[in-house]
């Protein structure tokens, strides 16, 4: 009953993203919101990887995990929501605190939500599974939670990821080569076509699964050469680009080969990198110099040769 009353006040305030000229509130819809941060050339996404044994708790004027949990992100997103072009937090660090932690995140995407309405969430849940299952997870993903995209598994094909993509409003963002470094021992496996299975998985993204235009691929910027690849197949589709910060992956590289013929496409996420850039009673505002000092690299790298 808990989850229910956490849930509800904050699904009531976000069905909107913004106010039109007859008063009306404009329904959510993932690449709009995206498409708007783009414009105003924001192309950093804040991964709200918040995990409980990392959390500067003697700062944090809260007693239960749960609480802790939405107490630490809500003064991130507060330090940070004029910067950046997307938030991603990843469920797991969530569900391991049980109820409490799942309720942490339904109160985190609320108030991004509430007090930052044209910057969409990505929840990085990384589901596949038989449809039926899916359906399941897409109603935990979207209309418990209140996500705006997720991260999926491409692995069961098209047919089991329908109750993701036939969510023409959401971003359905597929796992095409990941960050890790054993990311090859699959993803590069070379096909009957003699192409590494990444590439017809992006080609696929972009072609027969992408017919509401709500798809993007997820490529690690720790493997720049999959990136660039991966953009040539996918035309000026948005591409997360994970893998920038603690992970090890080169910043200029990853811009250059993810930029589409717009000069936007990217969500550069950054996780720990800026959430745990200090543990004091000033790790929103490090958060928040650290964003600024990403968005300046960024936006130099974009507009240079």
């Amino acid at each position: 009953m808990r989850l229910a009353q956490a849930r509800t006040p904050g699904l009531n305030r976000v069905r909107g993203a913004g106010g039109r000229s007859d008063g009306a509130m404009e329904p959510r819809n993932f690449n709009r919101l995206l498409q708007r941060g783009w414009d105003r050339q924001k192309f950093v996404c804040v991964g709200l990887d918040s995990d409980a044994d990392s959390l500067p708790v003697a700062h944090l004027a809260s007693a239960g995990v749960g609480d802790r949990i939405f107490a630490f992100n809500r003064a991130i997103v507060d330090a940070t929501a004029d910067l950046v072009c997307a938030y991603k937090p990843n469920s797991a660090f969530y569900e391991a605190q049980g109820p409490a932690g799942i309720e942490a995140l339904i109160r985190t995407i609320a108030h991004i939500h509430e007090t930052a309405p044209e910057v969409p969430v990505i929840l990085d849940a990384k589901r596949g599974d038989i449809d039926n299952t899916n359906r399941a997870y897409a109603r935990f993903v979207f209309d418990i939670c209140g996500a705006d995209a997720v991260t999926v598994h491409p692995y069961l094909g098209r047919e089991a990821l329908s109750p993701f993509l036939e969510r023409e409003d959401r971003g359905i963002i597929v796992l095409c080569h990941n960050s890790n470094p054993g990311a090859r021992e699959f993803q590069d496996l070379p096909t009957q076509r003699d192409r590494p299975l990444y590439h017809v998985v992006a080609e696929h993204v972009a072609t027969v699964w992408n017919a509401h235009g709500n798809c993007a691929v997820m490529v690690g910027g720790t493997y720049p050469d999959a990136v660039e690849t991966v953009r040539r197949i996918i035309g000026d589709m948005a591409m997360l680009i994970a893998g920038i910060g603690a992970q090890g992956g080169d910043l200029g590289d990853a811009i250059r080969a993810g930029l589409n013929s717009r000069r936007d496409g990217v969500i550069v996420n950054s996780s720990r990198q800026v959430i745990f850039r200090s543990a004091g009673k000033d790790f929103a505002e490090a958060a928040r110099r650290e964003v600024v000092a990403l968005d300046s690299r960024i936006r130099r790298i974009r507009d240079g040769p």
